[in-house]
């Protein structure tokens, strides 16, 4: 069988970064190809230059066994290679409609006029195409949550059936519908003999959906495992160059709370959430679980001060009302969010700023700041965090999310927060980051820290949290406290 796609020799470095080292392979009709590795380990970037967002340093790529290389991802597109990126790829200040048909307007234009009834009607066709029913393609797309915008990029990629379906860390950011619709569609397009190129970080999601695996290492290509070879403590090792032992979660399990109380929810109110009351302890992992519309990415916004309470208040151990972010800041609250790309960095701006920037108070000395003050400080923390990086002079959007993740990580831990919320903090990052990630949570709890830690993964919330909050239909149904024979199964019940 000749190969729908190939990729030959592909080299690609960023300043002294080989980011890809001379990477062949082959992709056939009808397969559902996994790519796995580290964060850093080229997964993105190989595909980013398939799908034409960038381009290759050196080597080939053939589509169809004719010469493929498009100058731009619209092209690609159009000639039937399209991608999922994993973090935003919508422009919030349209609408839906002209998100899913951006770059080709002129299929809705006659003598320049748009006609936008049409437009809006056949995008509203295509989000239901892909199993959104709660989207209007009218709406704007700011007013859109995150799992909301990336099931309207998938309706954008499948304005004609893709060739190559190109899906980046997409599954983890959705909630179960929406991860059931695009496993659908994964399989629809394998069934009418195009390919896909599935990459994720889970090994069971990759084991359950690709026909095969190729694992990729520093920019390498490791090797390529079909079905029957994709054993996970194999896929591990080959991906990280050691064995890894799945024992990375906490194993204490007698630790009493502390007394004192450090952020405290009382009878707050804002849209579904009603009277809500909670309290976070010294030296706590509070997890907070549910599905993805229970409210619980709102108790973080609401607990860093981005959403104002419609009623009742949120207050930090010296009795200060949560207000805004800023004066969060100033009571050393840091915040985690879900969407690292929008949320989370100034992703255009360096390592340095984004690390320095809510602690150019330590930094400043008689209202002078030193650019080698700066530089000594962001290097000080994202060198304890361990960033994979050039110096803390390179800009945020060449690193992997894993390393982004690890700077976010250093920002707070830099200016000497207290309380972190976390909101996902593992969405879409390898193993490796994971395990350093949860070492940075005991360290800091270990100091007294405390971590109001949200997740919509319930073994990170099982195996993290001294307590856990069940949301369901934005009010808490049940608090479990840390115990080692509680199952998913116990707080699933109370979820759904």
């Amino acid at each position: 069988m000749e190969p729908m796609f190939r990729v030959e020799n592909v080299s690609k470095s960023f300043g002294p970064t080989k980011a890809l080292v001379d990477v062949t392979l082959k992709i056939y009709p009808g397969e559902v190809r996994g790519l796995i590795g580290e964060n850093g380990s080229g997964k993105s970037t190989l595909a980013s230059i398939i799908s034409g967002s960038q381009t290759a340093d050196k080597g080939k790529m053939y589509f169809r066994d004719e010469l493929f290389s498009p100058v731009d991802s619209f092209e690609a597109s159009e000639k039937g290679v399209t991608m999922i990126v994993q973090e935003q790829g919508t422009i919030d200040t349209i609408s839906v409609a002209a998100n899913i048909f951006a770059g080709r307007e002129s299929l809705y234009t006659r003598f320049r006029i748009l006609d936008e009834n049409r437009l809006n009607a056949d995008a509203q066709t295509l989000l239901e195409r892909v199993g959104v029913s709660n989207i209007r393609a009218t709406s704007n797309t700011a007013s859109l949550s995150f799992e909301e915008r990336k099931m309207v990029e998938v309706a954008r990629a499948f304005f004609k059936m893709p060739d190559v379906f190109i899906v980046d860390e997409t599954t983890t950011a959705l909630p179960t519908n929406e991860r059931e619709q695009l496993y659908r569609l994964i399989r629809e397009v394998k069934e009418n003999n195009k390919s896909v190129i599935f990459i994720s970080h889970d090994i069971e999601e990759m084991i359950s959906v690709c026909d095969s695996v190729t694992i990729l290492r520093d920019g390498h290509l490791v090797e390529t495992l079909e079905a029957g070879e994709m054993d996970p403590n194999r896929m591990k090792e080959l991906m990280v160059g050691r064995e890894i032992v799945d024992d990375f979660y906490r194993t204490d399990y007698e630790k009493k709370p502390d007394s004192d109380i450090v952020l405290s929810f009382n009878d707050v109110s804002f849209g579904d959430i009603k009277n809500l009351s909670l309290d976070l302890h010294k030296g706590e992992i509070l997890g907070i679980c549910g599905l993805t519309d229970s409210g619980m990415h709102e108790v973080g916004k609401l607990a860093f001060g981005r959403l104002k309470p419609e009623a009742g208040n949120i207050i930090v151990k010296n009795k200060t009302k949560v207000q805004n972010p800023r004066s969060s800041i100033k009571m050393k609250i840091g915040y985690i969010p879900k969407d690292r790309e929008k949320e989370s960095l100034l992703n255009a701006s360096s390592i340095k700023d984004n690390v320095t920037l809510p602690s150019l108070d330590l930094i400043q000395r008689k209202t002078i700041i030193r650019p080698s003050n700066e530089r000594k400080f962001a290097d000080k923390y994202c060198t304890s965090m361990e960033v994979k990086m050039r110096n803390v002079e390179q800009a945020c959007y060449e690193l992997s999310g894993g390393n982004k993740q690890k700077v976010v990580l250093a920002k707070w831990i830099g200016c000497g927060s207290e309380i972190f919320i976390m909101d996902c903090p593992t969405r879409g990052i390898d193993i490796g980051v994971k395990e350093s990630i949860y070492k940075w949570m005991g360290k800091l709890t270990s100091e007294g820290k405390s971590i109001l830690l949200i997740s919509e993964e319930l073994p990170e919330i099982i195996g993290m949290s001294d307590r856990i909050a069940v949301l369901k239909h934005a009010k808490i149904q049940k608090i479990f406290r840390r115990d080692p024979d509680l199952k998913e199964s116990d707080i699933i019940q109370y979820m759904i």
